[in-house]
């Protein structure tokens, strides 16, 4: 059975397979220009649907909340996640479904020539044109691989958030040093230590229910007669 740390690293995983994807060549776009000449630029996946980083991103967050929040809270970050991977797995469903839009291909290389923070990305003039795209199947496909595996974490994260182990853990705790402080108080009922111990967990050192069977068999070893 899957565990909610492994369902969150597993969102992780598939937030940097999607990020690892749009970071490759989506689309190959042929360029004419007559003062510059043709040629071929390579548009990444990233470029060519910007949303698809964002929604990485979103699944990025979705893992270290997984790991972070408590139980409604990851049932929530399953669903978020989730339909952060179906936006996500849009882009590539559309690439590999249909034929990439020459128009597209030339606003994204006329915005890459204009944007003064873009690094390593090619652009093309005002005037330029693109006369062709050309697909790249790669890019689109690891990505449809890396938002199924997000979905499948992200909904077996929403189904299956676990249990709040740190509650758990608490009364666990608080239990066994309850127990510690009575163990103490059968062996040392007047030592000041155990007394202040036992008032601060709540427990009342004059109640002999409160001591172990040292104590118990302490006192009736007081109360048999003697010889």
């Amino acid at each position: 059975m899957f565990s909610h740390r492994v369902s969150a690293l597993l969102i992780g995983l598939g937030a940097a397979g999607v990020w690892g994807a749009s970071r490759m060549d989506w689309v190959v776009a042929d360029t004419a220009d007559d003062l510059a000449g043709g040629r071929s630029i390579a548009i990444s996946g990233g470029q060519w649907s910007m949303e698809i980083t964002a929604l990485a991103l979103v699944m990025l967050a979705g893992c270290v909340a997984g790991l972070a929040l408590r139980r409604l809270g990851r049932r929530v970050v399953g669903v978020i996640s989730a339909l952060a991977a179906i936006g996500a797995s849009w882009s590539g469903l559309s690439m590999l479904a249909g034929t990439p839009d020459p128009e597209h291909a030339r606003n994204v290389l006329r915005a890459a020539a204009t944007n003064e923070t873009a690094v390593n990305a090619e652009g093309i003039s005002e005037w330029a044109t693109v006369v062709a795209v050309e697909p790249q199947i790669v890019g689109p496909v690891l990505s449809l691989v890396a938002c199924a595996v997000a979905l499948f974490a992200s909904v077996l994260l929403a189904m299956r958030p676990g249990t709040d182990l740190v509650a758990a853990n608490k009364y666990e705790r608080k239990a066994a040093r309850e127990d510690k402080i009575e163990r103490d108080l059968a062996e040392s009922p007047d030592s000041g230590r155990v007394l202040w111990d036992a008032l601060d967990a709540d427990i009342d050192p004059s109640d002999s229910s409160n001591r172990g069977p040292s104590d118990s068999h302490s006192d009736s070893t007081n109360k048999s007669p003697k010889n």
